[in-house]
């Protein structure tokens, strides 16, 4: 071992340049693994340090429509110390007439229980009181404000006391900027009243030997039909954090694909590097080096270099979370915790070195087997398959690869799909990679002699074309599918839903006010089409008998079942709804109450026509019947409920009425001033800013996508380049024999242009068949919406692709044009 050390660490002195592809190829798939599971854990962690403030307390109780009665309000108090806070969406108007949306929140003076509200410098007061608010600084920028400017909540002039720079427990989705008031203030605004959509809640910093869990359930337990609502420190955050696993989990699997096409760099560049090294085994052997030294040599410098590329990559990759922090933290839902985590850390060493020993063994084994006579003679030898052995070792290290990355995924089964897919795309693209080698060389030779020599490059012994195909078939795929799944969402949003959406939901009308608020919308724009429904809010308690609170877990996906919510009633099928199973109750049904559930709600929940569902509304349980199941079109944003109640009974609970406004674009502006002067109480959301919101959001996960998407496609320009330079030899005699024959540099240039222009013609076709399948998949499957990709925009994709396709592999052939007929007069 000591004369393989030596001999290794010489020769890589010497030349170990040609190892570089290994080491680019190897650096950005360790980079890409450990950089995303660095962020992704970094997010994790700090959600998991700060759940408590993030909560606000051990201890949350949510109801939605009314506050905690005296009793229920001493119960908590018997817990610990407790603080009340009231959210509602309202209007906010600055004095010249400007609104927009807020989100108004009530504290009590315990409030908070920890952490400390921070206005920023030149605050008017330490927090508000009374008629005095302070805003967010979106809400002071979007209306011009500055402290000690009043604006308009409801039905009070509030002053500015100060900006927000810090608020706690403040975590989750909110339509509009924060607006901080107490409860006093509150009360002078009169946005809430009878049958109002709004939230209490109720955060309990728990004494010493109180389980939150345990405590959570016995308060539930002892108010069943309450409607109340609880969340612990471990799941104040949970909905963040699996929306942090799932795109975590799918930026992995992106890093691994861009691992996978470094491989093939990997096999490519060891491959060229190790019969370069042909004359030196030859040597070695002549002079009594048995062919385990010669073996161990070459797996010592390999080791070597794959240990500079992993270390680098892992540095790089634990750095991520200080990277994006400093650079995007505003766009993440709580800023990194930075720290070293060597978990992810470890999976992409793992992964690194297993992909690198897998795809470099074939070529160890063949320079093992390098025979002494080469050094008289030279000539092309055959390609051997590897032996039995040798794919026995490499069915082992592939058999550990897939178990560690499907073992040490989040969502074990999605992995373990990604990566059989992964294998059969490779195996598609090899496969096509052969046919086409085949297929050019039974072609009749073209006349024109670029023509003719761009082909014959494409097939000739040596050339790496099927290689080429799989590493850049994969990254053009990708991208592909990535702008089709963008395109089809933006379109969906930008057209589709527009053209159907109304342009205003109203929110909190009372029904004694119903006619003033058409004649208001109605002033504003004189067409406008106006729908009006009752709505209050309602929780699940029991179906089939059962009470959810004594259910150990549940289904996966019953997103009905968790929180209160927003519930109606109608003696007709209401629009964009259809029955698909049962049948409407009569228009004059008075008997007990009758449901209507959402088709697919009541799949995830096992339901059928005639079950029987308990809902608590206001404090009080209704028991009904599943009448019929409903197909709803939620794409079109109008007012659609999962649970529809029979008229009668239900008609009794203080309710409001939920409204959608269908009126032309430019009459935004005269409808929301004529509603907020007629009545300051009714919030007017507009549907825009419900799209722009989601638009943003899925910007950025497809920005972050495309950053995980671009480490692929860097690959294979890698593994394009290595592919040109491994066959730097071949292309140098070539050039000189054109030279010779009266070549110019621009017609070599041209051939070189022609090659890679038919190989990126012909990924581009696989990867527009390819990319469009799988992009179809996820948003008609997956995400459930309509198929809409632009096609100008995965023309873009591809064309871009192309070019650079041809730009790089016309760059890394420049070495081999240079080649002077002297100098290959030399070499031969």
């Amino acid at each position: 071992m000591t004369n393989a050390w030596r001999l290794a660490i010489r020769d890589l002195r010497a030349g170990g340049r040609g190892l570089w592809l290994l080491l680019i190829c190897l650096f950005l798939g360790t980079a890409a693994l450990a950089g995303i599971g660095s962020l992704s854990s970094s997010i994790t962690a700090a959600l998991d340090a700060q759940s408590r403030q993030l909560l606000g307390g051990d201890l949350e109780l949510r109801v939605s429509q009314r506050r905690p009665s005296v009793e229920e309000s001493a119960a908590f108090a018997a817990y610990g110390r407790t603080s009340e806070s009231v959210a509602v969406n309202t209007m906010a108007q600055s004095r010249g007439g400007a609104s927009t949306l807020i989100n108004l929140r009530a504290v009590d003076r315990n409030w908070p229980l920890i952490g400390a509200l921070e206005l920023k410098p030149g605050a008017l007061a330490p927090r508000p009181t009374g008629r005095n608010v302070a805003i967010a600084a979106a809400l002071a920028d979007r209306l011009n404000l500055r402290v000690g400017d009043q604006i308009r909540i409801g039905a009070a002039p509030m002053r500015i006391i100060g900006v927000i720079a810090t608020e706690p427990d403040t975590l989750g989705f909110s339509f509009g900027p924060t607006a901080l008031v107490d409860m006093d203030g509150l009360e002078a605004t009169q946005v809430i009243q009878p049958g109002s959509l709004y939230q209490s809640r109720t955060r309990i910093l728990l004494r010493s030997g109180f389980d939150p869990g345990r405590a959570g359930e016995a308060l539930v337990r002892r108010y069943p039909s309450a409607g109340w609502a609880v969340r612990t420190p471990q799941d104040a955050a949970g909905n963040v954090k699996r929306s942090i696993d799932q795109l975590g989990q799918f930026l992995l699997l992106v890093g691994l694909a861009a691992l996978a096409i470094g491989g093939i760099g990997i096999g490519s560049g060891v491959s060229a590097y190790l019969e370069r090294k042909g004359r030196m085994i030859a040597t070695l052997k002549v002079l009594g080096a048995r062919s385990g030294t010669i073996a161990a040599v070459f797996l010592l410098q390999i080791g070597l270099v794959a240990g500079v590329a992993v270390t680098t990559g892992l540095a790089l990759g634990a750095a991520v979370p200080w990277i994006v922090g400093a650079l995007a933290g505003s766009a993440l839902p709580i800023p990194p915790r930075l720290s070293l985590y060597p978990a992810p850390l470890l999976v992409a060493a793992g992964l690194s070195l297993l992909v690198a020993l897998l795809f470099s063994l074939p070529a160890l084994a063949r320079a093992r087997a390098v025979p002494t006579a080469s050094l008289l003679r030279d000539s092309l030898s055959p390609a051997h398959r590897p032996s039995a052995p040798v794919l026995a070792a490499m069915a082992c290290i592939l058999a550990a690869l897939v178990a560690l990355a499907v073992l040490t995924a989040s969502d074990r089964t999605i992995a373990a799909g990604f990566v059989a897919a992964t294998g059969l795309l490779v195996l598609l693209l090899w496969l096509l990679g052969v046919a086409l080698r085949r297929l050019l060389a039974r072609l009749p030779r073209p006349r024109r002699p670029l023509v003719r020599l761009a082909l014959t490059n494409l097939y000739r012994p040596g050339v790496q074309t099927d290689r080429l195909v799989v590493a850049l078939g994969l990254g053009f795929s990708l991208f592909v599918a990535l702008a089709a799944i963008n395109t089809s969402l933006s379109n969906e949003l930008a057209s589709t839903a527009p053209a159907k959406a109304p342009r205003f939901f109203a929110i909190d009308v009372q029904p004694e006010d119903e006619a003033t608020f058409r004649s208001a919308v109605r002033r504003g724009a004189p067409g406008a089409t106006i729908e009006a429904v009752p709505s209050l809010r309602g929780s699940i308690v029991a179906l089939k008998g059962q009470r959810v609170v004594d259910m150990k877990t549940l289904p996966e996906g019953a997103w009905i079942l968790r929180g209160d919510r927003t519930i109606t009633w109608s003696a007709t099928v209401p629009p964009r709804n259809e029955v698909v199973e049962g049948k409407w109750w009569p228009a004059d049904y008075k008997g007990p109450p009758l449901i209507s559930l959402e088709d697919r709600a009541a799949k995830l929940l096992g339901l059928k026509v005639g079950d029987a569902l308990t809902v608590a509304v206001l404090g009080v349980e209704v028991p009904a019947r599943i009448a019929a199941l409903r197909k709803v079109d939620w794409q079109g944003l109008g007012l659609n409920f999962a649970l529809v109640f029979s008229p009668g009974y239900i008609e009794e609970a203080p309710h409001s009425l939920l409204a959608s406004v269908y009126a032309p674009p430019a009459r935004d502006g005269a409808i929301a001033s004529q509603v907020a002067e007629a009545l300051p109480s009714v919030t007017m959301l507009r549907t825009g800013d419900v799209i722009g919101q989601v638009s943003e959001l899925l910007g950025r996960i497809a920005l972050a996508i495309r950053a995980a998407a671009a480490v692929t496609v860097a690959a294979g320009i890698v593994v394009l380049i290595g592919a040109v330079t491994a066959s730097g030899q071949a292309r140098r005699y070539d050039t000189v024999v054109l030279k010779l024959l009266g070549g110019s540099r621009r017609q070599l240039l041209a051939g070189q242009a022609i090659e890679y222009g038919l190989l990126a013609l012909l990924l581009a076709v696989v990867a527009l068949l390819l990319g469009t399948t799988a992009g179809w998949y996820v948003v008609t499957r997956v995400l459930e919406l309509q198929w809409a990709p632009d096609p100008f925009a995965i023309a873009t994709t591809l064309g871009v692709l192309v070019v650079t396709t041809i730009g790089v592999g016309m760059a890394s052939s420049l070495p081999a044009l240079r080649a002077t007929p002297a100098s290959g007069l030399r070499s031969g």
